[in-house]
């Protein structure tokens, strides 16, 4: 048999034809980028010369690309750098009102701008106010369309030359009352979903206590729950003396609530249940006082047609976030049926 021959690693190129090699890589990567970025232009000029091929559908358009601090506005079409019609404004009052007369002074009657943030709200506000027609567009329909610029001065022009030739549509914007309404609607879910924080801290509190509350009620914020956490942060501290604070409808027994009350008072968690209650009473104060504007604005959008009494029906049972007022008989004032008839809502 022959012995087996030795393997012997390849050998490497000198140096200079490394460097020869990697310099080649870079030089074809280039060239790839430069012939990628070549095509996207080509395509991007392709699409907007698409665009500006369609007819005119809106002769007096404008087109707002909405920012923090100043809003692009333009009022028509053009190639050139330093146009007239084509300006920057300041996002504060003056400089809405300012664009408010610029619009006016080339014969502007219909306005599209991008829903960005919440910078839009003021000068739709005020555009509404002033007599224009606004369209307020989701920005993924003018992200869709290819040949979109980058820069705030040209997507104004964009923006302009999308609405001008009708390739945009004006997202669902309710009346004025109803608006109203959904701003209300929309605090109160906000402090229902902080008020459910305050109650994870509740929680959090009592279990570094080792007190077993949330083990044997199914809601600390019910009627027994309120009752036992007022008694601890008054100085109560005998699990007997606490269970004695059971309601009558809690289905865990005195003996249960006593055991699972049983735990170690530390100063700080004590702190901590405490300011998590005042935060949770606190925003829950807050919350009746947005019910108080929810029921006032209800009343507001009352229909004016006459409508039969509205029949009685049992009320299910009251939570700590159900509104402070009768729902059921405020919308159906202002609907004109009732709701609740309806198969599978709440009653």
């Amino acid at each position: 048999m022959t012995a087996p021959t030795a393997r012997h690693p390849p050998a490497s190129p000198p140096p200079g034809a490394q460097q020869a090699q990697a310099q080649a890589r870079r030089q074809a990567h280039r060239r790839r980028k430069t012939r990628a970025k070549v095509q996207r232009e080509a395509r991007q000029q392709r699409e907007a010369a698409r665009v500006e091929a369609l007819p005119v559908q809106h002769p007096h358009a404008a087109g707002i690309d909405i920012g923090s601090r100043s809003h692009w506005v333009c009022v028509g079409f053009t190639a050139e750098a330093a146009s007239c019609l084509i300006q920057e404004f300041p996002a504060h009052t003056a400089g809405l009102q300012a664009i408010a007369a610029f619009l006016r002074e080339h014969q502007v009657t219909t306005v599209a701008l991008e829903s960005t943030g919440v910078y839009w709200v003021p000068l739709f506000e005020l555009l509404q106010a002033e007599g224009f027609e606004v369209f307020l567009v989701d920005p993924s329909y003018s992200h869709q369309l290819r040949g979109r610029p980058k820069t705030d001065r040209r997507d104004c022009q964009w923006i302009y030359r999308l609405h001008s030739v009708g390739l945009l549509a004006a997202a669902f914007r309710p009346d004025e009352q109803t608006c109203r309404l959904r701003a209300y609607l929309r605090q109160r879910a906000n402090l229902v979903r902080q008020a459910s924080r305050h109650v994870q801290h509740l929680q959090k509190a009592l279990e570094q206590m080792n007190l077993k509350l949330t083990e044997v009620l199914s809601d600390i914020t019910g009627v027994t729950g309120r009752a036992i956490l007022r008694a601890i942060l008054r100085g109560t501290r005998s699990p007997e003396k606490l269970a004695q604070y059971r309601d009558k409808g809690c289905k865990a027994s005195e003996a249960e609530i006593a055991q699972a009350l049983t735990g170690s008072y530390r100063e700080e968690h004590l702190f901590v249940l405490k300011l998590a209650y005042q935060a949770w009473q606190f925003t829950l104060g807050q919350v009746e006082q947005v019910d108080g504007q929810i029921a006032l604005q209800l009343g507001r959008m009352k229909c004016d047609r006459a409508l039969p009494p509205l029949l009685p029906k049992a009320r299910t049972k009251r939570r700590v976030n159900s509104p402070r007022f009768d729902v059921r008989a405020a919308l159906y004032y202002v609907v004109g049926l009732d709701l609740t008839e309806i198969e599978g809502s709440a009653s």
